[in-house]
């Protein structure tokens, strides 16, 4: 079991006006040119000011968005731009890792920024939230969500950007598997990713958090396999409620629709925390919620769930 490390500070981030200017990144693979397109169409109706990087659409090798060093250029580049207020990703996909053992942590911290990503990304944000305390916003990105219609949920976007207080529950998906009232510092992502990065230098630190986990296309005995990994990992010490995310086609064909749920409470029987299931952050089937991992979040978990997500109190 890896050591529990000491966490940066959370840092208070510069709110987002409409119409700032958002440089386009591809950490890891690249997406339907399309996609993309109609991506950025949508930023600028919203009145938005988007700015590819200059490897956004590089094509290769495999199945990569360029080289690890012309991602990780694009990346530097994109904190490091003073006329761009936030960073977004063109979609997950896979290879972000690649880019971890050579993040310019000084020069990242200097500039900090939202930086909206999920799915592959779960690790690098994760990283910034670790080490130099940049809130992570795990909320949709340009192609996979701002390029579909429906893709994103508006009003949690705008409310994290302008650094406001906001409630999410059953319209967002939001149902209870185990109830309870809760308050702790938001955290999580990708959970197949989460299970990757056990044992690496960028192991991250979970223990004592109010968790969010979703995935995609695992199935329940998957799920279930990932978080014994975590439990035996120590992730779960100490840990003070469990979100999980839609969980979009994680489902057994043949079996009983709810066995993921019944895989999850099953799982937690003996931890006596709430537990909810289905809100749509991440992968999921439409209207992308964004949520601010690091900041300060409570948990009602009842017949009507909500979580309230409040401003960051700790600044840098």
């Amino acid at each position: 079991m890896a050591p529990m490390r000491a966490t940066a500070p959370l840092r208070k981030i510069a709110p987002v006006d409409v119409g700032a200017t958002l440089r386009v990144v591809s950490p890891a693979s690249y997406a339907s040119p399309d996609r993309a397109d109609q991506g950025i169409q949508r930023l600028r109706k919203l009145g938005f000011n988007p700015q590819l990087a200059a490897n956004t659409q590089t094509r290769g090798p495999l199945f990569f968005a360029g080289t690890p060093e012309q991602r990780l250029a694009d990346l530097h580049a994109a904190f490091a731009d003073p006329a761009a207020s936030f960073v977004a990703s063109v979609r997950g996909g896979y290879g972000s890792n690649y880019l971890l053992e050579s993040l310019d942590l000084p020069l990242i911290g200097k500039h900090a920024k939202p930086f909206f990503a999920y799915s592959d990304l779960t690790g690098l944000q994760l990283h910034l939230l670790d080490r130099l305390g940049i809130p992570a916003f795990h909320g949709p990105m340009v192609a996979a969500d701002f390029g579909v219609e429906d893709g994103v949920h508006l009003a949690s976007f705008r409310s994290a950007l302008a650094g406001e207080a906001y409630s999410l529950g059953p319209a967002e998906g939001l149902r209870t598997l185990k109830p309870g009232t809760v308050r702790g510092t938001l955290y999580g992502g990708c959970l197949s990713i989460l299970v990757a990065m056990i044992g690496t230098p960028w192991e991250p630190s979970m223990e004592d958090k109010l968790l969010f986990l979703e995935d995609t296309g695992a199935r329940p005995y998957q799920i279930d396999r990932m978080l014994w990994q975590l439990r035996h990992a120590g992730k779960f010490e100490g840990v003070r409620g469990i979100i999980f995310g839609e969980m979009l086609d994680c489902a057994s064909p043949g079996a009983d629709p709810g066995l993921l749920d019944d895989v999850i409470v099953h799982f937690f029987r003996e931890l006596d925390i709430p537990i909810a299931i289905g809100l749509r952050s991440g992968h999921v089937s439409r209207q992308n919620v964004t949520l601010k991992f690091g900041g300060v979040a409570e948990l009602r978990a009842s017949s009507e769930p909500e979580l309230h997500l409040f401003e960051p109190v700790v600044t840098s």
